[in-house]
């Protein structure tokens, strides 16, 4: 089974407004409302491709009840832990001029909360596959990812990480099976401008030194790189297409390098299930079906 950590989950209202101007009444000339969070689009993309995941993480609150039923509806399989402190978020995008987003801060996160979640975790074997992916609230430990991939790290099962700056770094010594940054977290790590391809594989290199297994950089409108622990570099431009929406595709690509990988065993067939199925989620309204993936996968 797959399952993705999403600790700060959310509903993501998402509004269009035309020509949104501040101080005036605005009104929405459409509206999507869906769960959201990053270990969630992987979960919902996942679903899309034909994989089965369930879901991990903490809810509160009304918003918390229809996160989980939301995914239930999807048909993806959900195990939150429900938590008494606060709600779960709801998120605003605007889509205007400008793309603009407000995000809420979630509920607060007890210690007995977070060893539910242990125990959920020491419950998975090596055929696992696990997902982290996204920030961690404030009321929980900095190390949490660290923890986590210390607690795992005996069970020698695959696990992908999507997040930035040191909750990224420093789980690197647990050698995870996938690291996902994109080029501007890249620069963050490394204080260096990523202004080439071969300045990113150098550093993307470097991660790999330190303990990533496969790094998948994301660069929105230059395409993406994989260095693969097959010792090959692989580089692809980004198919063409009208972006519609960025929110999920980093998520996307993490979904379909897993569906690829899982399904082929090759890191090939993986790198172009990933790029195919972020830009497909980045052309679309909402996250990636199978049939825009295997349209986007024809032109590759």
């Amino acid at each position: 089974m797959i399952y993705t950590v999403t600790f700060n989950p959310c509903l993501d209202y998402i509004v269009s407004v035309d020509d949104f101007t501040l101080g005036r009444v605005n009104r929405t000339t459409k509206e999507l409302v869906y769960p959201g969070g990053k270990g969630i689009n992987v979960s919902l993309v996942l679903k899309n491709l034909g994989m089965e995941s369930t879901a991990l993480g903490f809810t509160a609150g009304f918003t918390g009840t229809e996160i989980e039923q939301a995914l239930q509806r999807w048909g993806c399989y959900t195990d939150f832990i429900r938590v008494e402190d606060g709600m779960s978020r709801i998120n605003i995008k605007l889509r205007s001029n400008e793309e603009s987003e407000i995000n809420g801060q979630g509920p607060k996160i007890s210690k007995e909360a977070l060893e539910q979640l242990y125990e959920k975790l020491d419950a998975m074997t090596s055929e696992d596959v696990l997902v982290l992916a996204g920030s961690i609230p404030g009321s929980m430990p900095d190390s949490s990812y660290e923890l986590i991939m210390e607690r795992v790290a005996a069970k020698n099962m695959k696990v992908a990480v999507d997040a930035t700056g040191d909750l990224l770094v420093n789980v690197l010594k647990y050698h995870p099976f996938l690291i996902k940054p994109n080029n501007h977290e890249l620069e963050e790590i490394f204080h260096t401008p990523m202004d080439s391809n071969d300045t990113i594989i150098v550093h993307a290199k470097k991660l790999q030194q330190m303990g990533a297994k496969n790094v998948l950089i994301s660069m929105a409108g230059d395409g993406a790189i994989l260095v693969s622990e097959d010792g090959e570099v692989r580089q692809s431009p980004a198919p063409k297409g009208k972006v519609v929406n960025s929110v999920g595709a980093g998520d996307s690509m993490v979904a379909g390098f897993l569906t690829g990988y899982l399904t082929t065993g090759n890191y090939g067939e993986a790198f172009r299930m990933g790029i195919a199925t972020g830009s497909a989620s980045a052309f679309s309204e909402r996250l990636a079906t199978k049939p825009e993936v295997e349209e986007i996968l024809k032109k590759l």
